[in-house]
């Protein structure tokens, strides 16, 4: 026995010694393998072996740790998967983004805070994940030098034209999650690529095109729809005769063979934060007020400003004029811009004007609002819809976006229609619905007809704390302010 424990002593020293030349240099490792070949002949060989494979596969043998999502705020406690960012297998680092998810609120990407290998992935694409459970199995070596269960990075999700912060030589680069990961698999620095975007944001397109004059590739045009010229008069279906009788409708020849089924799904996402909403407003006594506007000023003014907003790369809609109009009637009935208790014993009337613009989005209804429009000049309100309008478009806008509105617009006129009953979102206490601009004759004061650009508006309040007349005077001032929009300039700050 004394002998078997000496050679096993010698066995652990010749390895240490291995490990010692194996890190300074791979000659050194051949030569003393080759020299302690001939004492501990295959013992030492597999010894050996065995550190080889720790060291060309140290995570390995690390710890699994489970990565749990953590509270996202707004009394979230469950949300759906929608993207993955990395499979089974995959390296991560701190900060790198792991995957997509959406609440009822807003759409959040959830961020590693270890470095390891993604080793399971709890949920499949559209799932339900649920707040303090395993979102994802980690294995890591390095658990001393992570940050606590408790420290979780999460940010705002983000679409194509929104940024994230990206430290490069002690300065931010600006650039989105999917921009990293195309200049990463292309080999490409970020911090050498010049950014087009706002702030100098680097977009997909800055790394398209560094790589183009990287590789002098030449970058395919962006497709076309085709063109189907006109069939020749010859090939052109026969024109039915005309008959001044009655038209006798012609049966369908072939049955419709209908094979659908009826289906049934859970309430998620943004329709469930509907449900929620919506039930609570029933709680509130609406009063409705209706007005119309005449906006041949306005459209005029917008005319003339559309190419120096172009020039500025903002598109320039009606929306601004209407949201600060508001923000401008706001300041003098500042009732309307007011929140109640639930028991409604005490009002809160809010400092800052954050505006809400109800969006029709694939996601369901969402009211994402401009924020501190008081202190917004109309192009920088324009800016603000834009990308609020290119976020909810893609259903990347934060929770930031979606909450803290104090007074909502809706331009239902978009899509169409010219008055409707709006419904209040608590805790705000007023909101307006603008129908579609039409042409429309109208007499002025010399009782002439002439072609005015007319809108209806339709407000409702809560009329527990709001009156019609306080609703009519703000409504009155907020016609003139689109009616005369040069009267705006009185009170602008």
């Amino acid at each position: 026995m004394a002998a078997v424990r000496a050679l096993r002593s010698c066995s652990r020293t010749a390895g240490r010694l291995i490990c010692v030349h194996h890190i300074r240099s791979c000659s050194s490792v051949r030569f003393i393998k080759s020299k302690y070949m001939s004492i501990f002949d295959k013992s030492a060989f597999k010894f050996s072996h065995q550190h080889r494979l720790f060291r060309t596969s140290a995570i390995s043998n690390g710890q699994i740790v489970q990565f749990k999502l953590s509270d996202i705020g707004e009394g979230i406690t469950e949300v759906t998967v929608k993207e993955w960012y990395v499979k089974e297998g995959d390296s991560v680092s701190q900060f790198d983004s792991i995957c997509e998810v959406q609440s009822d609120k807003a759409s959040v990407t959830i961020t590693s805070r270890y470095d390891g290998i993604i080793r399971k992935l709890h949920y499949n694409l559209d799932e339900i994940a649920y707040v303090g459970k395993p979102l994802v199995d980690i294995e890591t070596d390095a658990l001393k030098d992570v940050a606590s269960e408790e420290d979780v990075v999460e940010t705002p999700a983000v679409s194509h034209e929104e940024h994230t912060h990206q430290e490069i030589k002690g300065h931010k680069t600006l650039a989105t999650p999917a921009v990293r990961r195309l200049a990463m698999e292309n080999n490409i620095k970020l911090s050498e690529v010049v950014g087009t975007g706002k702030d100098n944001r680097i977009l997909k397109e800055d790394i398209l095109n560094y790589l183009a004059k990287q590789t002098g590739a030449i970058l395919p045009p962006s497709p076309k729809p085709e063109i189907i010229p006109p069939l020749p008069k010859s090939e052109t279906a026969p024109a039915a005769p005309k008959d001044k009788g009655t038209k006798i409708p012609i049966p369908i020849s072939k049955p419709i063979v209908f094979a659908g089924k009826d289906k049934t799904e859970a309430v998620t996402g943004f329709h469930k934060a509907m449900v929620k909403t919506m039930t609570a407003a029933l709680k509130i006594p609406h009063f409705g007020y209706c007005d119309e506007i005449d906006l041949t000023q306005l459209v005029q003014l917008r005319e003339e400003l559309k190419p120096l907003a172009q020039v500025r790369g903002v598109k320039l809609s009606f929306m601004p004029f209407f949201i600060k109009a508001a923000s401008l009637g706001l300041l003098h009935y500042p009732i309307l811009n007011a929140s109640v208790d639930e028991n409604c014993q005490n009002i809160t009337y809010k400092a800052s004007h954050n505006i809400g613009v109800a969006m029709d989005t694939e996601q369901g209804l969402i009211v994402p609002n401009v924020k501190n429009v008081q202190v917004c000049s109309v192009f920088e309100i324009a800016s603000e819809l834009n990308r609020l309008l290119t976020l909810g478009s893609a259903g990347q806008l934060g929770t930031n976006d979606l909450t803290g509105g104090t007074f909502t617009l809706s331009n239902i006129g978009t899509i169409g229609g010219t008055y409707a009953k709006p419904v209040i979102l608590p805790p705000e206490v007023a909101i307006g619905a603008l129908g579609k601009i039409q042409v429309l004759p109208r007499f002025n004061g010399n009782g002439e007809v002439f072609k005015a650009q007319i809108m209806n508006v339709s407000w409702s309040a809560d009329h527990r704390i709001i009156d019609g007349a306080t609703m009519a005077r703000f409504s009155n001032l907020w016609k003139s302010y689109l009616e005369n929009p040069a009267f705006m300039l009185l009170d602008l700050k």
